[in-house]
């Protein structure tokens, strides 16, 4: 049988934090992303689109 492509994400990885960040540093980290790939900035671009939604869900586990 052949493994799952799909993994657990490791959030602090997509956030580019240390795992003993502050909740400022996600925050921050967070928002930097959101506005990197944020849709409106990137209109058709679905990598971006799901950049943001990875962000988007890390930071809300995270947080």
């Amino acid at each position: 049988m052949g493994s799952s492509r799909v993994k657990e994400r490791d959030y602090y990885e997509v956030l580019g934090v240390n795992k003993n960040a502050t909740s400022g540093k996600i925050k921050k980290a967070y928002r930097r992303l959101a506005l990197k790939y944020h849709p409106d900035k990137n209109p058709g671009d679905r990598e971006a689109e799901q950049k943001f939604k990875e962000a988007a869900n890390a930071y809300e586990v995270l947080s």
